[in-house]
């Protein structure tokens, strides 16, 4: 998550209630993570971030964007991710318009499906979450305008709010 500042234009706007996007140098660190990804140190991230290919649905060109994972089930061989500037990310929209797509974790390479959460679902997943990341749940709450007060009760209600994404594998595959 990129929180913004007042500086290069980026953080809260105001006009419309919801996070501005990184503009200037925040969004070149921003995109830092990209690069390491495309010169093989994915795996300095662990299994925390991956690196998302999505097709621009305007353009059709490719696009990749470095997430934070959520959370991992090695059974379903599923990646929940969140999106942090809501259901105008680019790379939401996107995956909306084309769920077909390819993720990298660390070096290895999977064909993935987007399926799309309920509110009811994103409510759960914040709860579980929140107590795992504390910070990072507090400051992705209070990025997009969300109070919490600390309780499941409210990253529950926090977490209809936020737009979650599950990206599940192609069973057999994986991409070299």
């Amino acid at each position: 998550m990129t929180a913004g500042g007042d500086r290069d234009g980026a953080g809260w706007d105001p006009e419309r209630r919801r996070p501005a996007l990184p503009r200037g140098l925040r969004r070149r660190l921003a995109r830092l993570p990209v690069g390491l990804f495309r010169v093989g140190l994915g795996p300095l991230f662990g299994g925390r971030l991956l690196l998302l290919h999505h097709k621009g649905r305007v353009s059709g060109l490719d696009r990749t964007v470095v997430l934070e994972v959520v959370a991992y089930d090695p059974a379903r061989r599923s990646w929940i991710l969140a999106s942090g500037f809501g259901p105008r990310a680019d790379w939401y929209r996107n995956l909306r318009a084309e769920p077909r797509t390819v993720v990298q974790v660390g070096n290895r390479r999977y064909a993935v499906t987007a399926r799309f959460l309920t509110e009811r679902e994103g409510a759960e997943i914040m709860a579980e979450y929140a107590p795992r990341h504390p910070r990072t749940a507090r400051r992705l709450c209070a990025f997009m305008g969300f109070e919490v007060d600390g309780s499941a009760a409210a990253y529950r209600r926090a977490g209809r709010g936020i737009p979650f994404v599950r990206l599940v594998a192609e069973p057999g595959q994986r991409l070299p």
